[in-house]
């Protein structure tokens, strides 16, 4: 077996050719290690990850790197796999009505936003050629939620991490900003009650 061949052998993920960039593959490995070690109780107290923190995770690209999408992939399992554990817990420790209030209280923040009138759910950016979200194109991934959340029309919580947005500028879109934090708080409910 050849030098590059056994070293991919070793690899948890697929990397990209040499030309091409893909994550940093020394911290994605370090992320693991920690989050490894979390799961196991073996992670040091001031490095806890959390399924906040495993979707707020970014990596620095690579020439080489591992494969995003793999990692990415990866990372979504993670995700619902520390959710479900922070469920258990929570219920384990206050009971299944704390987690019920804490759904709840949730839900109503991000249904009162998905109620709001299309073309006025979020906030338009305050820069002229700043990027910024189409308007229609998020309004209906809204409209999507808001029939996952009050009419139990089945949507999958990889639908809102995978969910792309046509470019728009300016005052013409939404603030990427706060539809990714507004995604971030959806992905964590439909995660947790999953």
């Amino acid at each position: 077996m050849s030098q590059p061949a056994m070293r991919q052998a070793a690899l948890p993920f697929e990397t990209v050719a040499a030309s091409e960039f893909g994550y940093n593959i020394d911290q994605v490995d370090d992320f693991l290690a920690r989050a490894r070690g979390t799961f196991n109780g073996t992670g040091e107290d001031d490095h806890v990850v959390t399924s906040h923190l495993v979707r707020r995770t970014a990596f620095d690209p690579q020439k080489g790197g591992y494969d995003a999408r793999s990692v990415d992939a990866a990372l979504d399992r993670l995700e619902d796999v520390f959710a479900q554990r922070e469920r258990e817990a929570l219920i384990e420790a206050e009971g299944e009505d704390a987690w019920l209030q804490q759904v709840g209280r949730l839900s109503t923040i991000l249904r009162g936003r998905l109620h709001r009138a299309s073309g006025e759910r979020f906030r338009r950016p305050s820069r002229n050629k700043a990027a910024s979200y189409n308007v229609e194109d998020v309004d209906q991934l809204c409209d999507q939620l808001l029939d996952y959340f009050e009419k139990d029309v089945p949507m999958s919580v990889d639908v809102v991490r995978r969910a792309t947005f046509r470019e728009a500028r300016g005052q013409e879109g939404y603030e990427e900003s706060q539809v990714d934090a507004f995604l971030d708080r959806v992905v964590e409910l439909m995660a947790s009650i999953e």
